[in-house]
């Protein structure tokens, strides 16, 4: 009854703030079951691990936008990663496909530890030979073969349909069900406590809560919901038979929950979870679904929310638009033994939905970095898209390599660069945020409006503005 009664309120609400006006987007999307066989082998820790059994599938949610003039297209692969080969041609095929530049294409991951060897772990280098070695083919490229028809042919399909009318809001909110996967010490040495769980529970790291939610509202209630949120999806990565199922993990949950209460469909896009893992990671699907579910209530709380308070959380002008921008750094010296150069080069890519701006990011980004990219934004709220412009290790601040630890060991380019990539980050959302709004914003800080109203405090309080005189 109270499900009901609450399914309710969003439909009346939603066809309220549908009619009253504000700016509309047009929108399609699909999905596409892109599940390896059982028996492919896993590509979450061992180079030996083969699946014995498929516990859900595995998903390519795809939401293109198109604002009249310009089209942006999400996609989000229930994968581990995908290196920029890869990631090239995806964004080739669905540029093709839906009429968006190939800049605007933007291709993430989820980064389930459940699913298939994918292209990020090409044999490219000696070293991934050494790893690899056991390890037919290294990268299933038959399953890529497969990744990409059905990619292919499910967008084909979406663009046959009519393209429906929208409202698009966003919102944010807290979910504190994931925690820094590091320990580090008085004295600033990190230990990977993800092999350690006695400490656990004394993990105090960093942590980035907010659950990011787009929604397109149409005149009956929600109908697509973006969220992101950041942790390893490993939480149903089980010891014995938890790790050798073939699974979405949280995300998966996220989405079905979402679809089940809202009848919206869903797309979860991961956030910068380098080190960041859920608080019962590799406990098993009851956890897994805990999770995926506590994420998806702090996305419907934002549906109640712009449903009931459009003109906070409407997007009045719903705008898109995509760059991409180069940054090259030097490599570590290891790296540099290995790739046999000095320096690689690397892209970060914006996509903004009016208010809103997804900054897509190579490799494993630790959430610090995250945080460093959303507070140096123009945007109103800045997400972030894990493993969305192919695959480079894990990317830390310097401090992190100063601690050491696991993401140190692996992180390749030289740890002083890592602020060009947050820099480069800040240029791409400033410089597409001038495109794609030229005449809103002529003073150099973005929403001069909110630097004047007055203050409020509590409610009940008053605090005039300094600027208010």
């Amino acid at each position: 009854m109270k499900r009901r009664i609450v399914a309710a309120l969003v439909v009346l609400s939603a066809a309220a703030a549908f009619a009253a006006g504000p700016g509309k987007i047009k929108a399609k999307w699909f999905e596409a079951d892109i599940s390896p066989d059982v028996g492919a082998l896993i590509a979450g820790y061992g180079a030996n691990d083969v699946s014995v059994a498929k516990y859900d599938d595995l998903v390519a949610s795809g939401l293109c936008l198109n604002d009249g003039t310009n089209r942006v297209v999400l996609v989000s692969l229930d994968l581990i990663g995908l290196d920029y080969a890869a990631i090239k041609r995806l964004r080739r095929i669905l540029s093709s496909v839906t009429g968006a530049p190939e800049d605007a294409v933007l291709v993430s991951c989820t980064h389930t530890h459940e699913g298939p060897y994918t292209s990020m772990y090409r044999k490219e280098t000696a070293l991934e030979e050494r790893l690899f070695d056991e390890t037919p083919g290294s990268a299933d490229m038959r399953y890529m073969e497969r990744l990409y028809s059905r990619i292919e042919s499910a967008a084909r399909r979406m663009m046959e349909g009519e393209w429906g009318e929208y409202v698009v809001g966003y919102h944010s909110a807290p979910c504190h069900e994931n925690r820094n996967r590091r320990y580090t010490t008085e004295d600033n040495h990190a230990t990977f406590n993800a092999h350690r769980p006695i400490l656990h529970r004394l993990t105090t790291g960093v942590t980035d809560p907010e659950v990011g939610t787009v929604i397109l509202m149409g005149s009956k209630g929600p109908a697509y919901v973006v969220g992101n949120w950041a942790a390893h999806a490993l939480t149903a990565h089980a010891p014995g038979l938890g790790g050798l199922r073939i699974s979405s993990d949280f995300p998966g949950f996220y989405r079905r929950y979402i679809a089940s209460e809202t009848g919206a469909k869903a797309m979860f896009i991961q956030g910068a979870a380098g080190d960041l893992v859920t608080k019962d990671d590799e406990y098993g699907n009851a956890a897994a679904k805990r999770v995926g579910e506590a994420v998806a209530m702090q996305s419907i709380f934002g549906i109640l929310s712009m449903g009931r308070c459009y003109e906070r959380f409407a997007i009045q002008n719903p705008r898109v638009g995509a760059v991409v921008r180069p940054f090259t750094s030097r490599l570590r010296r290891k790296w540099r033994d290995i790739y046999g150069r000095d320096a690689e080069t690397f892209d970060v890519q914006a996509v903004a939905i009016g208010d809103v701006c997804f900054v897509g990011l190579p490799g494993e980004v630790v959430c610090e970095l995250g945080l460093e990219i959303k507070w140096n934004s123009p945007f109103a709220r800045t997400f972030i898209a894990y493993l969305a412009t192919g695959y480079c290790g894990y990317v830390t601040p310097m401090n992190l390599m100063a601690a050491g630890g696991y993401e140190a060991q692996s992180h390749r380019f030289a740890s002083a660069d890592t602020i060009t990539m947050v820099k480069t980050a800040q240029d791409a959302m400033l410089e597409l945020r001038r495109r794609i709004f030229p005449d809103a914003d002529t003073d150099e800080d973005p929403y001069p409006d909110n630097q004047h109203p007055p203050i409020v405090n509590m409610p009940g309080m008053y605090k005039a503005s300094k600027w208010s005189h």
